[in-house]
């Protein structure tokens, strides 16, 4: 896959921490960090991919694979900020990453591998040219 040097379709977004997040050690649980990235590729696909009309057009996103690495314990109270960007582009996949940070520190970096598939069959299809021509 080719890769780029800045960081096409960037979303920032402000993750409260709640109290059902947190663990018996009053850290969040890891868990949540999954629902923290589908809360930002949610927010890629608002702003750059909407996804009602994928979805009319019979296709969807699919993914394929997630890897998260934490570095540092993210507390109650603590104010987390998540990124996410499209690190590299396929002909039919794509790449995520995303950094969980607290006051500039980073807490998680993840990579999402991701396809679109048609709905009718289950199959991947080539990435939207919506997309291509964004990338």
């Amino acid at each position: 896959m080719p890769e780029s040097p800045t960081r096409p379709f960037e979303i920032t977004l402000s993750l409260p921490v709640r109290t059902y997040d947190i663990d018996m050690l009053r850290i969040v649980h890891n868990r949540v960090y999954v629902r923290w990235l589908e809360d930002l590729r949610s927010q890629v696909l608002a702003e750059y991919l909407p996804l009602q009309p994928l979805l009319e057009a019979g296709i969807s996103p699919l993914l394929l694979k997630t890897s998260i690495e934490y570095k540092r314990p993210v507390r109650l109270f603590d104010p987390l900020v998540g990124h996410m960007w499209m690190s590299a582009l396929g002909r039919a996949r794509y790449t995520l990453q995303a950094e969980f940070r607290v006051l500039g520190q980073l807490m998680a970096a993840a990579e999402q591998t991701g396809c679109f598939v048609e709905l009718a069959t289950g199959r991947p299809v080539p990435v939207p040219k919506q997309v291509r021509d964004q990338w």
